[in-house]
């Protein structure tokens, strides 16, 4: 695991995950954007990271290892963090177990999904499986050329694609356990209901067009979250209005 870092250290720091199968790079247009009220931590997951020979545990060993850098470079405590789809799981995780502060915590337009084992083994199979060949060469297999080219005739769909590598070359690097151990532990690894913690403030991106349930998931999990509400959908927001999704943040962390 690594930790990219960007900025004035004067700042105060953010931290940001990145989402299923995607790298720190996913971060790139809006990190300079930040910089200029944060010092910006990109987090880049074991086996994720093209200069690592490493594979994803699983999410609470990964947890554990954010837990301690932060301890070690920030005293224990965060101004704030943004997860990223997957990485609002680990945003929630950091919350729960209470071992380090973050005081402003952002969950992403995140799924939140959650399943027993046999489901979530049997969906790794089947879903992961597929995933990681995608993953690693950045092309998708004919049955999925119909729906994939739908997509991409959209600058959402071609913004999200990228995001995975698909169409730029893919990420040979990864290899199949940390694509399947990253599915699979996302989905056994508890989620507390009425997350809160004294002196943290949780904020939810909604992305509307994703659905009511996950509103209701949202207000299960957490407790009293500031829902930020947009029209849009999963990560839509990062991915396609990068200065917006800038002010969103300033916003909610300063005031105004």
């Amino acid at each position: 695991m690594k930790f990219y870092c960007y900025g004035n250290k004067e700042n105060p720091p953010i931290m940001l995950f990145p989402g299923t199968w995607c790298l720190h790079t996913s971060f790139s247009e809006v990190i300079p954007l930040l910089e200029k009220s944060f010092y910006v931590i990109a987090v880049s997951y074991d086996g994720f990271d093209e200069t690592e020979d490493t594979v994803f545990p699983d999410m609470i060993t990964e947890t554990e290892k954010i837990e301690v850098y932060i301890k070690e470079n920030f005293g224990g405590r965060l101004f704030a963090a943004y997860g990223c789809s997957l990485g609002g799981s680990f945003v929630g995780q950091l919350i729960q177990r209470k071992n380090i502060h973050i005081d402003h915590g952002f969950i992403g337009s995140s799924d939140l999904d959650q399943s027993g084992k046999a489901k979530a083994w049997l969906m790794t199979k089947l879903f992961g499986g597929m995933m990681v060949k995608m993953l690693q060469t950045g092309k998708y297999p004919w049955y999925m050329k119909k729906g994939f080219e739908k997509n991409l005739q959209t600058e959402y769909g071609r913004q999200f694609y990228e995001m995975l590598g698909i169409g730029k070359g893919g990420y040979p690097f990864i290899k199949k356990g940390s694509a399947e151990n990253q599915f699979y532990s996302d989905l056994i690894t508890p989620l507390n209901e009425q997350i809160s913690a004294e002196g943290t403030t949780i904020y939810v991106f909604y992305a509307q067009k994703m659905g009511e349930k996950y509103l209701d998931r949202y207000n299960r999990h957490f407790k009293d979250p500031h829902i930020v509400a947009h029209d849009l959908r999963h990560e839509e927001l990062l991915i396609c209005y990068p200065e917006k999704w800038v002010e969103e943040i300033v916003k909610c962390c300063f005031g105004g």
